[in-house]
């Protein structure tokens, strides 16, 4: 029953949710095959993990967000194709990797459909994978739905105890948090994840550090709104900047000197604005998207783009 009712929620939500007319899609070269005829082959569960990966390219980095994507829809493909136009070095994101419940039988068309060339080991219905881990997700709350989200264990193949890990490519050095209240160590500030990531983020001398997970801290959304058990104090620990989802907008907020970002709008219905939060500086929920960094010794440059390829917003962190 809970599960025919998050179903028939999902649907209802797309079914409301409205784009205006005159937004133009960009379709993939193949075709989108329903989540429901896809199929996988599950990396056994005790494949070893990757460990954290160094880039080619040491003095720089470009890398790509999408957030509340895995609908295995047209817009996760338009954004998609955006993704795969910037040829990004590697792709992380933001939760809920794969809707309506974090099964099995979805997992494989919400993500090797669409991302194949960037997971290893890959073992779907889509073709070839990557030759090395280029895509870096994160739990979100519709992954956990799917008890112990078994599926997306068994699907992606991560660093660490892949709930929460960190890796490094080129100058920054990336936390993966799982902010779900199902999280085995926690998600308050004072709890055993919250633990591992000051002492990582302290232990850190890559030239930037990036941490990014599903709740936003800070959110101007109408539906889901900030969630204050992820106000942990990031920038005393030593992050640049803070990435999350949840709520299917975008959002650029800068709280007390450090910049937060909400990349909702990766597939999953469009929500709304409620209020806007004093720390808010920018916000978009227009059409889907994704977010596009371009990263050197000095800069960091944030790029928000529609999916049509349109500039919505531009943000940059600069260190001497």
């Amino acid at each position: 029953m809970k599960r025919t009712f998050l179903l028939v929620l999902v649907l209802l939500l797309a079914a409301c949710t409205s784009v205006p007319a005159t937004v133009a899609a960009t379709v993939l070269p193949t075709a989108v095959v329903p989540a429901s005829t896809a199929t996988f082959t599950p990396v056994p569960s005790d494949t070893p993990t990757l460990a954290p990966t160094a880039s080619p390219t040491p003095s720089g980095l470009i890398f790509a967000v999408i957030g509340d994507y895995g609908m295995g829809n047209q817009a996760e493909a338009d954004v998609a194709a955006l993704v795969h136009g910037w040829n990004p070095d590697i792709v992380l994101t933001v939760g809920d990797d794969n809707y309506p419940e974090g099964a099995a039988s979805t997992i494989d068309a919400n993500n090797g459909q669409f991302y194949r060339d960037y997971i290893y080991p890959y073992t779907g219905a889509y073709g070839p994978g990557a030759a090395e881990n280029r895509f870096f997700p994160t739990l979100g709350n519709h992954d956990w739905y799917t008890i112990g989200a078994r599926p997306y264990f068994d699907y992606f193949t991560l660093p660490g105890n892949e709930r929460y890990y960190d890796f490094t490519w080129g100058p920054v050095h990336f936390f993966a948090v799982d902010s779900d209240e199902n999280e085995p160590d926690g998600v308050g500030k004072s709890s055993v994840q919250a633990a591992w990531l000051k002492q990582a983020l302290a232990a850190s001398t890559s030239r930037w550090n990036v941490v990014y997970f599903h709740h936003a801290p800070y959110s101007s959304g109408a539906l889901h709104g900030s969630t204050t058990w992820m106000r942990w104090p990031f920038k005393d620990w030593g992050a640049d900047v803070v990435l999350a989802g949840h709520d299917h907008i975008y959002e650029r907020l800068l709280v007390d000197g450090l910049p937060y970002f909400v990349d909702g709008l990766g597939g999953g219905p469009i929500y709304n604005f409620g209020t806007a939060l004093p720390e808010s500086r920018f916000r978009y929920d227009a059409d889907y998207g994704a977010l596009r960094v371009t990263v050197t010794q000095t800069e960091m440059d944030f790029e928000f783009d529609d999916r049509k390829g349109e500039r919505i917003d531009t943000y940059t962190l600069s260190k001497p």
